[in-house]
């Protein structure tokens, strides 16, 4: 790996070769960009209880800062996105013409930005209490399991999960979507992360398949499902215990509401040079 340097911010650790820079957000100022990133609140095609509009805010430092907050007597946080999936969103109840059919996907929405091959990579300081809320930076294709060609339809692309401290959990990548079609595969995975300091999340996406980073270091590579179609970026946070039978959140997020963060210094994404 080297440097690529980001006048008035950190530098990037890219692998070998010449990079351009062709998509960021340093987070500069103290309002985010909503040309960028627009929030994820619904997911499956209904509101997720989970996810608010208010639980990122900048610092002023370069930094986008994502909270663990109440709303409504509940503990709630943010996801961030470039686009949006194609199932994601509600459905409203209409007609085709004059009849009464109606496929059963929401409003379509268009992305705020794709891209497929290239380096990604997120510098951002974890939660410091996983047993209450999870933090991820990942990439989705607008219409996985459209197909069951992930290059024609896409793959999510997991480059850094944590749902316990001091772990990020393996590199995923799912395709077919999420139901009775949906395929994995997995790799790397650390333990003994200090997650009181900033770390580099990087993935290097090729025709070869997927590479992903630590700080500069590989942590394996995925030569499966690969994707050929153009997928969005996110940043995302959630409560735990929504996702579970009773859709409950856990007590621990109760208690810390207001008192943990997940804090992001940049992201980036790179083209080689010439391409």
């Amino acid at each position: 790996m080297k440097e690529y340097p980001v006048e008035g911010h950190e530098a990037s650790f890219l692998p070998e070769g010449e990079w351009k820079m062709v998509w960021n957000d340093e987070f500069d100022g103290t309002v985010l960009d909503r040309s960028r990133w627009d929030y994820r609140l619904s997911m499956m095609g209904r509101r997720h209880p989970a996810w608010t509009d208010r639980g990122v805010t900048l610092d002023g430092q370069s930094n986008a800062v994502f909270s663990l907050l109440l709303e409504e007597g509940r503990p709630v946080s943010s996801q961030l996105q470039t686009g949006y999936n194609f199932m994601d969103e509600p459905v409203v109840p209409t007609k085709f013409g004059h009849d009464h059919l109606q496929w059963n996907i929401g409003k379509l929405k268009r992305d705020l930005y794709t891209h497929t091959f290239g380096y990604y990579e997120c510098r951002c300081k974890l939660q410091q209490h996983p047993e209450a809320w999870w933090s991820a930076f990942w990439i989705q294709s607008p219409v996985i399991g459209a197909s069951l060609d992930p290059a024609e339809t896409g793959s999510e692309l997991d480059v850094m999960e944590c749902f316990d401290y001091g772990e990020v959990h393996h590199h995923n990548v799912f395709t077919g979507g999420y139901g009775l079609d949906s395929k994995r595969a997995s790799v790397g995975g650390l333990k003994g992360l200090d997650q009181t300091v900033f770390h580099r999340f990087g993935l290097l996406w090729d025709e070869t398949g997927y590479t992903f980073y630590v700080d500069g270091k590989e942590d394996g590579h995925i030569g499966e499902y690969v994707s050929k179609r153009p997928e969005f970026l996110l940043i995302s946070t959630e409560v735990k215990g929504y996702r579970y039978e009773d859709h409950q959140p856990v007590k621990e997020a109760f208690d810390l509401a207001g008192k943990d963060f997940f804090t992001v210094d940049y992201v980036r994404v790179f083209d080689p040079v010439g391409e």
